[in-house]
């Protein structure tokens, strides 16, 4: 049998199995991923994360995300947080670096059980959300329903963020699958609902590409106050509320995103991936 350990963190709610594949092989199919993904027949998760040796110099891991779909991310911010946490653990330091298929993300603990991360920088070319035709990011030309003229924004993913008036009010099971696979973007979206309650603080909710709703988007937290920022409704820095509890996002002057939060490791455990390849399960 092939049993392997793992961890299960999460970040505001946005929760994760950690497999750890340093020095090692450890290629699971998609299948085995989204059976793994299965809240009553495996772990559950939002997002898979496999810890790598890491390739550039400097980096401390190399972090590779899954969705619960069995698809490749290529970043989150949640969990970024917590291996950097588990990092620093391993290594006696306040500071690492976390290499993904986006960048390097430096990491610093506050030591206040909050951790912070440079995000990198916050992309508005319309090449790199990406979408469909050439446009004004700040006003992309898509609209469903009672949502229109979102904001495009990537941040080691893309993102669409719509501004409302009352998130509670949007009916995000049924608008969100439609939005993240709407035609002008061939690549899929994260969704973001956003509704400006003050000049930094902000109530954003989620549907993730891959994985639907989630507790909490830690760049889509970072996309949501790039663009309340650049439509000039907030200061370049704030507090994002998410369902799971709040963030807080700077968009630096050099133009990278820094992020600010929690992180939780909830328990340790073994997974027999074998089992989660079988027609039984």
């Amino acid at each position: 049998m092939s049993v392997v350990p793992f961890l299960k963190m999460h970040g505001l709610g946005n929760d994760f199995v950690v497999l750890d594949a340093r020095g090692k092989k450890l290629d699971l199919s998609v299948r085995q991923r989204q059976r793994l993904a299965d809240r009553h027949r495996g772990v559950g998760f939002d997002q898979m994360v496999t810890l790598e040796d890491p390739v550039s110099p400097g980096a401390d891991v190399f972090m590779r995300l899954h969705n619960a779909d069995g698809s490749e991310a290529r970043a989150c911010g949640n969990a970024t947080r917590c291996i950097a946490a588990r990092i620093m653990g391993e290594k006696g330091r306040p500071q690492v670096v976390i290499e993904t298929v986006s960048g390097l993300l430096p990491a610093e603990d506050l030591g206040d059980g909050t951790v912070a991360v440079d995000m990198g920088p916050a992309n508005l070319d319309w090449q790199a959300i990406p979408v469909a035709a050439a446009c004004d990011t700040l006003h992309m030309p898509v609209a469903l329903g009672p949502v229109s003229d979102p904001v495009g924004v990537n941040v080691g993913s893309s993102h669409a963020v719509f501004f409302v008036d009352d998130v509670a009010a949007i009916d995000l099971p049924v608008i969100g699958p439609k939005l993240e696979n709407h035609s002008f973007f061939p690549n899929r979206a994260n969704i973001e609902f956003a509704q400006v309650i003050g000049p930094d603080r902000i109530r954003m909710r989620v549907w993730e590409r891959g994985a639907g709703i989630t507790l909490a988007c830690g760049s889509g937290a970072c996309a949501t106050l790039v663009a309340a920022a650049r439509r000039g409704l907030t200061s370049r820095k704030g507090e994002v509320i998410v369902d799971g509890g709040t963030l807080t996002i700077e968009w630096l002057e050099n133009g990278h995103v820094r992020m600010t939060g929690p992180w939780t490791l909830a328990y340790e455990g073994k997974i027999d991936l074998d089992q989660l390849s079988s027609d039984h399960v």
